[in-house]
């Protein structure tokens, strides 16, 4: 009796241990899209290309959340996030600001109201989706701002000296950097795409003083991207780790408003085509695989930090780890991740035989950090490393990065 009584013991563990490790496995993978204008209707400047939001929800099972792309510098809002939360029934909404400097916010509660009709259009368009991932190096595009010199610190890409002129006009290709660009893609059961999702890193900055409206590279790429497929899909733009990276096809920028020379957007128009063909191949190349598992994990966390300069400063930030079929391994992380901790996540979620993702300027709850270096480039210093507006406790970013690997393993259930 008692030895039946065991066997019936070990039964029911491994019976329940089965039930969670499957509790989020679902029968179906849903989505739905939309794509919405929110250029200020009565902007600052003048405008050479629209800002649009661009939204999508996925679905499977019990778990709910949204992702929504915008060509804004920036962009918070606890209350419209717990708002979206409760009317569309989501675990999670990211709000995953380009941090294009030539966007303009449009009126607060407009802007709300347009982020809040993209999620109301995803919501009506929801289709079953089969979803695949990949990446793929290309030529450099991009270069780190902040460059080691001869005294041991690093200056800012605009400061020159004997060795470098500022802005880099030769385009050295100065690290490092990732040459990856990452692509999502949802199709529905059709075979026919419906939603592609880049992601890469560099400031969208090409034009930094324009005194125009812009999406800069990410607006020509988005654009070129979704006409790649008939206009029959939206591109979504998630930047990565950006946060020391500046794009190589650089103009100096006007003036002023009144400054007659005209902005260079031949080179923000051919950096967005370089990126979108590196993209558009392959999305053409990558395709779902037939033992999936329909299932979204999610696990949110936050640390507490001050600030490194005004200890006054408080910092709550929240950041999230997502495994998308088992198969995607997403990080996601607000403010302006540096460039290491991009590559560290692949580096890290290599072995696990998995296609990694590292989506900075990513909020969700909390508040938006500022910049978050890496510890290296802490100690060599310059413009968001060791100076700059609202400048975080030394370390933060090291820390969040450390909690997000133990968060992933704990999610996966590797670390117990």
């Amino acid at each position: 009796m008692k030895m039946h009584n065991f066997w019936f013991a070990t039964l029911m563990v491994l019976i329940g241990f089965f039930s969670v490790a499957n509790a989020n496995a679902a029968d179906k993978l849903m989505a739905g899209t939309s794509k919405v204008n929110i250029t200020p209707l009565k902007p600052r400047y003048p405008v050479h290309d629209s800002l649009y939001a661009r939204a999508l929800i996925l679905e499977a099972g019990e778990s709910r959340i949204a992702f929504v792309s915008l060509d804004l510098i920036s962009y918070s809002n606890i209350s419209l996030a717990e708002n979206l939360r409760k009317q569309f029934g989501l675990k999670n909404v990211y709000f995953c600001p380009q941090h294009t400097h030539s966007a303009e916010a449009g009126p607060e509660e407009w802007l709300e109201q347009q982020i809040t009709n993209a999620l109301k259009q995803a919501s009506a368009s929801m289709f079953e989706a089969r979803i695949s991932a990949g990446y793929r190096s290309f030529p450099q595009l991009s270069f780190n701002r902040l460059i080691l010199r001869e005294d041991g610190r690093a200056r800012e890409s605009w400061l020159g000296d004997d060795h470098y002129r500022a802005v880099n006009p030769e385009r050295i290709p100065h690290g490092p950097v990732d040459n990856t660009v990452g692509v999502i893609k949802l199709e529905d059961m059709s075979g026919n795409p419906k939603v592609i999702l880049m992601n890469y890193a560099c400031h969208p900055d090409v034009a930094w003083n324009n005194f125009e409206i812009s999406a800069d590279y990410v607006g020509y790429a988005t654009k070129y991207t979704e006409e790649a497929f008939n206009n029959q899909v939206y591109c979504l733009f998630v930047q990565g780790g950006a946060g020391n990276q500046a794009p190589l096809f650089k103009d100096g920028g006007r003036t002023g408003p009144d400054d007659p020379r005209p902005s260079n957007y031949d080179l923000i128009d051919r950096m967005g085509k370089l990126l979108s063909i590196e993209a558009v191949k392959l999305a053409k190349e990558i395709y779902p695989n037939p033992n999936d598992v329909p299932q979204i994990k999610v696990k949110t966390d936050s640390l507490h930090f001050i600030g490194r300069h005004d200890k006054s400063l408080k910092y709550n930030v929240y950041f999230s780890v997502l495994s998308i079929n088992d198969r995607i391994a997403i990080a996601a992380v607000p403010g302006e991740p540096f460039i290491k901790f991009q590559i560290d996540w692949k580096r890290e979620m290599q072995p696990n035989h998995v296609i990694p993702f590292f989506f900075g300027y990513t909020w969700s709850d909390g508040q938006w950090p500022v910049y978050l270096p890496d510890m290296r480039s802490t100690a060599y210093g310059g413009f968001g490393a060791s100076e700059g507006p609202g400048t975080i406790e030394i370390g933060a970013g090291d820390k969040i990065f450390i909690k997000l690997i133990e968060n992933y393993y704990r999610m996966m259930g590797v670390l117990r």
